[in-house]
């Protein structure tokens, strides 16, 4: 229980800082880190379950209790389904099509990317493939564990990604279209939309976890709620409905130390040996999505900065900072920008388990 305890305070400081700095998903990354950490110094709290039969590091890889895991992959997948809000999607007017054809292409390059790093000794393609989808990565984190793949690197790359993206996106915007960028604010949700959003946790999780495993759907427990949460915003019956900030942060602090608990000096050390050729896949990936910018700015006729910043493999805070100084199309990047992170979670783990298989054959 002390372990726990200490895991949990050097968490919440740690999140506590990296708002102050608007790092995305901040109890996450600060969840992974300080688990990591504590892991690798021998301070790791651990629980009664079964290893993972995949990690060579370690017979007996820390785990958090998988009734609290499954908690945090239901919390996360409703609120991920909550983006799919018809009066932001709208934004997308008639261009709806020509996005979801680039949001494709994105998941296509992704998909590539990740089974060239799957070559690498070090990465087994499912994980490579995951480590490089060009959206969600909270979600991308929660779910690598049920797919078989390795959510330590799978979280390092991701979040590598993520801090790529959201550094250049400011240089771009300044240096090759002259605009600027400054931060955005968003008001938190009143206590009414939180009170109709604990009921929506209660019944998408509660229904959503065991129908998508009866429908065998990989990570029943983040894709069943999203799912179920993402029809009932699309039909209104979600309303206003709205997660709570603090269950938000608690499920992103999950997931991170379901990660960084798993972390040993071995595993962090081949993590190392993969970055130089991720980090030129990322660079790859950016590129390819910047070009898929340009054929959506001749298709749409909206501005190439504007359908720059549609496709921009993450980073979807910088984007809108960017948009809203530079007086751009807001709710058209926006709404590709959510669009593009539905379409790799709901896609991106099928894809990868069909890459897996065909490069295993």
């Amino acid at each position: 229980m002390p372990l726990w305890i200490l895991l949990i305070t050097l968490t919440a400081a740690g999140t506590f800082l990296l708002e102050l700095a608007d790092v995305d998903a901040a109890a996450l990354f600060a969840g992974l880190v300080v688990a990591a950490v504590l892991a690798i110094a021998g301070y790791a709290p651990r629980a009664t379950a079964a290893p993972n039969p995949d990690d060579t590091d370690t017979p007996d890889t820390p785990i958090v209790p998988r009734p609290v895991f499954l908690s945090a992959q239901g919390v996360l997948g409703v609120f991920i389904g909550t983006m799919a809000d018809p009066d932001t999607l709208s934004g997308l007017g008639s261009s709806w099509f020509p996005v979801l054809v680039m949001g494709l292409g994105t998941l296509v390059l992704s998909v590539a990317g990740g089974t060239l790093l799957g070559l690498h000794k070090q990465v087994d393609t499912l994980t490579g493939a995951l480590a490089l989808v060009a959206g969600g990565a909270s979600g991308l984190v929660a779910l690598t564990r049920e797919l078989g793949g390795d959510e330590r690197m799978v979280a390092v790359i991701q979040y590598l990604r993520v801090a790529l993206v959201t550094v250049t996106i400011p240089i771009i915007s300044s240096w090759v279209f002259g605009a600027s960028s400054a931060p955005v604010s968003a008001a938190g949700p009143g206590l009414v939309d939180q009170a109709w959003g604990l009921l929506l946790l209660a019944v998408c999780i509660g229904i959503g976890a065991p129908l998508g495993r009866r429908l065998h759907l990989p990570a029943a427990g983040l894709l069943g709620p999203m799912a179920l949460t993402t029809v009932a915003e699309l039909t209104g019956i979600a309303a206003n409905a709205e997660v709570s900030p603090v269950l938000l942060a608690v499920a992103y602090a999950v997931i991170g130390w379901q990660a960084g608990l798993g972390f040993t000096m071995p595993r962090l050390r081949a993590i190392g040996r993969v970055l130089p050729l991720a980090v030129v896949l990322i660079v790859g990936i950016g590129v390819g999505c910047a070009a898929l910018g340009v054929l959506l700015s001749v298709w749409t006729h909206e501005s190439m900065f504007d359908c720059y910043l549609a496709t921009t493999p993450g980073g979807i805070y910088a984007v809108l900072a960017a948009a809203t100084a530079a007086g751009g199309n807001v709710a058209f990047v926006v709404a590709a920008q959510i669009l593009r992170v539905l379409l790799m979670l709901f896609v991106a783990p099928f894809a990868a388990r069909w890459a897996a298989r065909r490069m295993s054959t």
